[in-house]
């Protein structure tokens, strides 16, 4: 804030500072008295309410999503006990959601420490519940005991409904606090617990809860608990429910992840237990590029890998470099294949289950157990040895793979080290197609990614020079899902594209490699060095525009995944039609629903007008489009964000489908989805 926003004086009575039973204590030495009246104690769930981003992160879209989490979690948690196998989701508003599952039910009986009935301590006690002392759970992902509370507590309104003993129980909650006594409400025939609530707005203000983001959590611990049948219920909507229940587990992932590529083998499947620890793992290769391995602890997935991970990797280097020593592919003379050399087309999925696991934090996005790198490494180690020994054509295939791999990470690397360089370089070595801006603030600069040379001569001419650049593509770029590395930097185009941003590029060809011949896939990635912190692709509304947009974002995803997390990201919306009415009014319109309501309001007002199409950028003149598409006052963008917690596997998917290998995928998407597109541009 200002320290000119408001002059006030501090003399008068009743200000900070002013000479009233208000002011400062002073001691004798004339400093400001500490006592213990000075001491906040807050009493229940104050300090969730008070401070939600300590049990939830930031109270935004992820922080919403969390609570979904932490109460799908616990009736997830009663499977894994042996007591559920039956989950029903109901999302009934953008902020109510609730979560019935047919476990024990939680108890309702007094507890003898708290003297509140079991359902009303766990729900308005931190580190309350079943999952502290080993009786109630062996292995659960509701460790911390704060989960439900938390709920609770960032809830307008809370509803337990309880079967336990052929009795049903209900009791209500407001922000935390009970709203009455739990009351009996009847009979009932089965059992289980429904938790449904609705996200405070007084701390969610803006945020609602998104029917995309929940479902694919849901499908996540299908897969992870083939024991569970889930029910999807979209009150919103009134659709049908959906009845998810993925009896082969983790393969079945492994396959809905590589549908778009081609596989080399079938999926590697094993699970063993040691030392209270379960390890399962699922892993196929394909015959492309990108390298996805997701882990999970407990059903939490852990979206920044951990002890389990680490010791996944190690044991995947260690024994493929075995083996392909012992039957001479690798000589003696041949260093080591590096981690992303044997990673090089890898879709794993790792699960443990452990009694006591530790998390870097309450969201649980990384595994800290120390113990389990050396069990993971051990327990994969032996048993994907023993795979390739049983399978030695596979086993040559998956070597060979990663000398190709190695081969071409080391073209890469002189390739990606030149236009890290380029990057660095003043304007004057910028490539020649750059038109770029005066200003030198990044966070006031946009950079226009412009389909064609004749939209890009518009863009030029009709930009604010001061903050907008503009950088033309010549026809589509490659396909960077089907490329491998070095012939993706080899591309003039994508090539001109990092040397522009500045940043290099975030993939693991660059980064260094501990002993183990892991790396943290960075790259020589650095967000600081980015000259625009608005990047904007800005293509024709029709088929090809589409195509292309698609295509950049490939290249983002795989090699500047930063900038999607970051929001760096940028779509433009050009429109496709233009009203006339008069001798001056203009009105655009992005697509023909669009189009038809403006001239409807126009006929109400007795005003003629005429319509025409846009067939592409180029055929706008440079004020039309800095008009429709560049100026910040008029322009529609929409902005594109990765969050790696709630996407991973849905982007994953789509890239697979859409821009993997495979026609098949690609086809049966476009047939299930062909009716939901609007305005297509047919050009005969």
């Amino acid at each position: 804030m200002s320290s000119h926003e408001e002059d006030k004086d501090l003399s008068q009575p009743g200000q900070p500072g002013g000479q009233d039973d208000t002011q400062e204590r002073l001691d004798t030495a004339g400093n400001a008295e500490y006592t213990s009246e000075d001491l906040s104690v807050l009493q229940g769930l104050e300090g969730v309410r008070m401070r939600p981003s300590m049990y939830i992160g930031d109270p935004n879209v992820r922080g919403i999503h969390q609570l979904f989490n932490e109460v799908l979690d616990n009736a997830v948690d009663e499977s894994l006990a042996g007591f559920c196998d039956q989950i029903i989701v109901r999302f009934i508003d953008p902020k109510t959601v609730s979560v019935q599952d047919n476990g024990r039910g939680i108890p309702v009986d007094v507890h003898t420490e708290t003297g509140l009935s079991g359902l009303e301590t766990v729900m308005t006690m931190l580190h309350a519940g079943g999952k502290f002392g080993g009786k109630g759970y062996k292995v659960s992902s509701g460790l911390h005991g704060v989960g439900v509370s938390v709920v609770n507590a960032l809830a307008s309104r809370l509803e337990a409904t309880i079967c336990r003993e052929g009795e049903l129980y209900f009791q209500a909650f407001e922000r935390g606090i009970t709203a009455g006594p739990i009351e009996k409400r009847g009979k009932c025939t089965e059992r289980g617990t429904t938790v449904k609530w609705t996200a405070d707005v007084e701390i969610f203000t803006d945020y609602e809860y998104d029917a995309h983001i929940m479902l694919a959590r849901v499908k996540d611990l299908a897969y992870l608990n083939p024991q569970l049948k889930f029910s999807w219920i979209n009150e919103m909507t009134g659709e049908p429910p959906i009845e998810i229940h993925q009896k082969r587990g983790i393969v079945e992932l492994v396959e809905h992840l590589n549908e778009g590529k081609d596989i080399i083998h079938k999926v590697v499947y094993f699970r063993k237990s040691r030392e209270d620890i379960e390890i399962e793992v699922a892993m196929q290769y394909h015959t492309s590029y990108s390298e996805l391995i997701m882990t999970y602890a407990n059903n939490i997935h852990t979206t920044e890998g951990g002890t389990h991970l680490s010791g996944y990797k190690t044991a995947l280097t260690r024994v493929i470099n075995q083996y392909g020593r012992k039957v001479q592919i690798l000589k003696d003379r041949d260093p080591n294949l590096s981690g992303d050399d044997v990673r090089d087309g890898l879709t794993a999925v790792l699960v443990v289950k452990l009694p006591n696991p530790h998390f870097e934090a309450q969201t649980k996005i990384k595994l800290t157990n120390v113990e389990v790198d050396g069990i993971v490494n051990s327990v994969v180690g032996e048993a994907f040895t023993e795979y390739l020994d049983e399978n030695p054509s596979i086993a040559k295939k998956v070597v060979e793979k990663a000398l190709i791999a190695r081969r071409a990470r080391e073209a890469a690397r002189q390739s990606a080290e030149l236009v890290r360089r380029q990057s660095g370089l003043d304007n004057l070595s910028m490539p020649g197609k750059l038109a770029d801006c005066i200003e030198r603030d990044p966070s006031l600069c946009e950079l226009f990614v412009v389909e064609g040379d004749s939209a890009g001569g518009s863009a030029k001419s009709g930009r604010d020079r001061r903050t907008q650049a503009i950088l033309p593509l010549k026809g589509k770029i490659l396909n960077v899902e089907r490329a491998r590395i070095d012939k993706a930097l080899g591309n003039a185009e994508i090539r001109a594209l990092i040397t522009v941003l500045g940043t290099g590029i975030a993939n693991a060809v660059l980064d260094e490699e501990d002993e183990e011949g892991n790396s943290n896939g960075n790259g020589h990635w650095d967000q600081s060095k980015l000259r625009y912190h608005k990047v904007v692709i800005m293509t024709d509304a029709d088929v090809d525009g589409e195509h292309i947009r698609t295509l950049l974002l490939t290249f983002f995803y795989r090699y500047m995944k930063p900038l999607l997390e970051n929001g760096n990201i940028y779509i433009a919306q050009p429109p496709l039609f233009c009203i006339k009415s008069g001798k001056d009014e203009r009105i655009y319109a992005l697509s023909e629903q669009e189009r038809d309501e403006i001239v409807a309001t126009m006929k109400t007002k007795n005003k003629s007008c005429t319509i025409s199409r846009f067939k592409g950028l180029g055929e706008m003149n440079a004020e039309q489009l800095y008009e429709t598409t560049m100026d910040p006052e008029s322009r529609r963008l929409i902005q594109v964000h990765y969050d790696p917690e709630v996407d991973s596997q849905s982007v994953e998917e789509i890239f697979s489908k859409l821009m993997g290998d495979k026609v098949e995928p690609r086809r049966e998407f476009i047939e299930a989805h062909a009716r939901e597109v609007t305005d297509l541009d047919w050009d005969y």
